[in-house]
């Protein structure tokens, strides 16, 4: 049954497609209320025979058989960098979801990296233990490649795990040999940029320890990927990723010609795409193939990674009463009242934290932060309960607008984190009693979304479970 709340939401998320595909948006063929319906249960049944042998992660909305590359595992727990190391390339991909026309810098998180050695400081800064190289075509540039590689293997050694995505086109032997040398522990193909041609992986497989195959999940090639699986086991390659086809403004145009059927979501996707993952995933464990095969959902990537990004520089600013959400936005919880209103929840603190580890009561003992596990000892009534939420992203320049911290580099060069301020609520007694009770029971965000009023904090504490909903 599909709730008002989630109708409202539905409508919300319409909106935000129609306004950012308006060009478009009129002429794509969404997916119908009983089609959605067959595909979920079409998808269900996937999932169901995928569960018995294969695996999830990340709140279910990553699939996959086998093992995941070492790269994905990095991925999946946040603490993985992609520089883009130019944004050229010497292909052109239908599915592309941006255009790749300008070498330009090499970029990460729209923070620009000239001197392997500063952007080897960032990795230690924030303490990254997967590191990418990404493009563009990361080949067009090869002495870059090496180059960053050399010096993030050097200062950072074994702990760090390097990977690189190619379409392949200009390797040879003696270039994998030079990224080999360089510290290159995983390489990643993209074969649909060559016809699924899959004599180069099978050039790298001998050279560099993990060779993965990672493309976008074609509907119009299930058959023939099917093929292909076969023989990338038999060739020696590890990992195969799917991604899940999505929509751009710039893609548009090649992918409006074909029998796709697109979905609502956090941006516009294909659905067939994502069945044929789910469908090779399913074979693959079906014929007892010894190829681990990754479906990596729009959803995963936008929730997940995004979620991972949110307190890059969180480190810099965390009070020791703040604490990182689930969904990788910092919280703070602070009781405003006058001081009679307060004293009872001082009272308790300093009986069960006397050292004032956890929190802290301003001069006029009317604002008491404090962190969550003390929520058992904090009287509401008569109070507020102020609850703030903020990302703490590193940028290349200071805005000026939140609190900053500056991070000086090796060339001299400064970057900052920003605390940015994204959600600030205020809860009268009764709704901080809820809030403050599924805190400390960690309880899932269905409570709060049944309170028309604490529904809007859900987002900023959970990230939603399993893969998108198709309407």
């Amino acid at each position: 049954m599909t709730t008002s709340l989630a109708l409202s939401r539905h409508d919300a998320v319409i909106d935000r497609n129609r306004q950012e595909y308006s060009a478009i948006y009129d002429e794509l063929p969404f997916v119908g209320a009983n089609a959605a319906i067959s595909s979920m249960q079409l998808r269900e049944q996937l999932l169901a025979e995928i569960a018995r042998s294969g695996h999830s992660s990340n709140n279910g909305s990553k699939i996959y058989s086998g093992e995941l590359s070492p790269g994905c595992k990095k991925c999946s727990e946040g603490v993985w960098s992609c520089l883009f190391i130019n944004g050229k390339c010497n292909r052109s991909c239908f599915y592309c979801p941006t255009s790749q026309d300008d070498i330009g810098l090499p970029t990460t998180n729209n923070v620009t990296f000239r001197s392997p050695a500063d952007y080897v400081a960032y990795l230690e800064q924030f303490n990254f233990s997967g590191m990418s190289l990404s493009g563009g075509e990361p080949t067009l540039t090869p002495g870059r490649c090496t180059a960053f590689l050399n010096a993030a293997k050097k200062k950072l050694g074994g702990s760090l795990h390097t990977w690189f995505y190619t379409n392949g086109s200009l390797i040879d032997r003696d270039l994998l040999l030079r990224l080999r040398d360089a510290g290159l522990d995983e390489i990643r193909f993209d074969i649909g940029a060559l016809d699924y041609c899959l004599d180069k992986a099978a050039l790298a497989v001998d050279i560099i320890p993990t060779v993965t195959v990672e493309i976008p999940a074609i509907p119009e090639k299930l058959e023939l990927l099917k093929e292909k699986i076969i023989q990338m086991a038999d060739l020696g390659m590890k990992h195969l990723n799917l991604h899940q086809l999505r929509l751009t403004n710039y893609n548009s145009k090649r992918l409006k010609g074909r029998p796709y059927t697109y979905l609502h979501g956090e941006k516009v996707t294909v659905l067939e795409s994502e069945l044929i993952a789910l469908e090779l995933i399913r074979f693959g464990l079906e014929q007892k193939i010894h190829l681990g095969i990754n479906y990596c959902s729009f959803v995963y990537k936008n929730r997940y990674q995004r979620a991972a990004a949110r307190p890059r520089a969180a480190a810099l600013f965390q009070q020791p009463w703040e604490v990182v959400t689930a969904a990788g936005y910092l919280r703070s919880l602070q009781l405003q009242g006058e001081p009679a209103a307060l004293k009872r929840s001082i009272d308790q603190l300093e009986k069960h934290d006397p050292m004032k580890n956890f929190w802290q009561v301003s001069r006029k003992q009317d604002q008491l932060n404090f962190a969550p596990q003390l929520a058992d000892y904090i009287a509401v009534e008569g109070c507020n309960l102020y609850v703030t939420y903020s990302e703490t992203p590193v940028r290349q320049n200071m805005s000026y607008r939140s609190p900053f911290k500056e991070i000086k580099l090796p060339s001299g060069r400064k970057i900052c984190g920003e605390k940015v301020q994204i959600k600030h609520m205020t809860l009268t007694s009764p709704e901080a009693t809820i809030f403050l009770d599924w805190i400390n029971n960690n309880h899932g965000t269905e409570r709060l979304l049944q309170n028309s009023n604490l529904s809007s904090l859900a987002d900023y504490e959970q990230l939603s479970p399993g893969l998108q909903e198709y309407f």
